[in-house]
């Protein structure tokens, strides 16, 4: 926590100090309302503990940051005890979700699981051949069309496959789309209810993908995805090099949809469970 470290560097506890940390809260994309809710709780632990050192508020901050993150009985990612297991991602153009589908590919490979990616963004061409691309990287099988198919038709063929070739995850690619295009928007129930009718169940997770660097807007963006698209679970990407994402503690406290994983780098290799104790010190680092 080097830049709490820098803020508390003249030994004292004061309004100034208060401030500073605000202006820390909401330049990390932390709404106004939560920034100032945990900094009462700050200022409560403070007095209450008689804490006189601004370097032992650190553990009090990371506490009342974290608390609101802290996801009770929440799973990680939920596992079919029917195969194939299905994910489905979602979200705006841009927050990486192809990448990280090749991330939770390698993640279950190291675990000993077999995938099949489901090249489901059918709009670009550019998605399905990037989407290849990592494939093989993740060593894993691809079902795929041509550009401009049904999207929820090519996911339901990568179930069928599993089922077919015994493999137990299916990782679904989505197209991007703009929460506010409300005919993209509908087109996720779309692909929700036929990957459901090729189960015979709901997917097992549906994982909105949300950049750490979008802000605000992300709240806005998670609204009309849970509206729509039924999301179960959210995945941070780009945290690498950006104290931002606090607009996580909004969008918790919010729709109370778990976190659950957190890319951290572009590499294959970048990804990790969610855990909100280090998620509040990348905050202020």
């Amino acid at each position: 926590m080097e830049r709490f470290d820098r803020m508390v560097g003249r030994g004292v506890i004061d309004d100034e100090l208060y401030d500073e940390l605000d202006e820390a809260l909401l330049q990390a994309d932390t709404n106004i309302k939560t920034a100032h809710e945990i900094l009462e709780e700050l200022r409560q632990a403070v007095r209450v503990e008689k804490i006189t050192n601004p370097a032992d508020m650190k553990v009090r901050l990371q506490e009342a940051i974290a608390s609101r993150l802290t996801q009770k009985d929440a799973p990680g990612l939920i596992v079919s005890d029917v195969d194939p297991t299905v994910f489905i991602f979602v979200g705006v153009n841009g927050v990486g979700k192809t990448t990280t589908i090749a991330k939770v590919a390698n993640l279950l490979k190291r675990k000993g699981f077999s995938s099949i990616m489901a090249a489901g963004d059918t709009f670009r061409a550019a998605a399905i051949e990037q989407l290849e691309i990592w494939a093989k990287r993740a060593g894993c099988d691809i079902v795929k069309s041509q550009p401009g198919a049904d999207s929820a038709s090519v996911i339901y063929d990568a179930i069928q496959a599993a089922k077919a070739r015994k493999i137990e995850f299916v990782l679904a690619d989505t197209a991007g789309r703009q929460h506010s295009k409300s005919n993209l928007m509908l087109e996720m129930e779309k692909v929700s209810k036929v990957a459901e009718k090729a189960l015979g169940r709901r997917p097992d997770e549906i994982l909105l993908v949300l950049d750490a660097n979008t802000g605000q807007n992300a709240i806005r963006q998670a609204e009309e995805f849970i509206r729509f698209a039924g999301v179960t679970g959210l995945v941070l990407t780009k945290t690498d090099g950006t104290s931002k994402g606090g607009a996580l503690l909004g969008i918790y406290e919010r729709f109370k949809v778990p976190v659950k994983l957190i890319g951290t780098g572009e590499k294959i290799e970048d990804l990790k469970d969610f855990k909100p104790k280090e998620f509040a010190a990348s905050m202020f680092d």
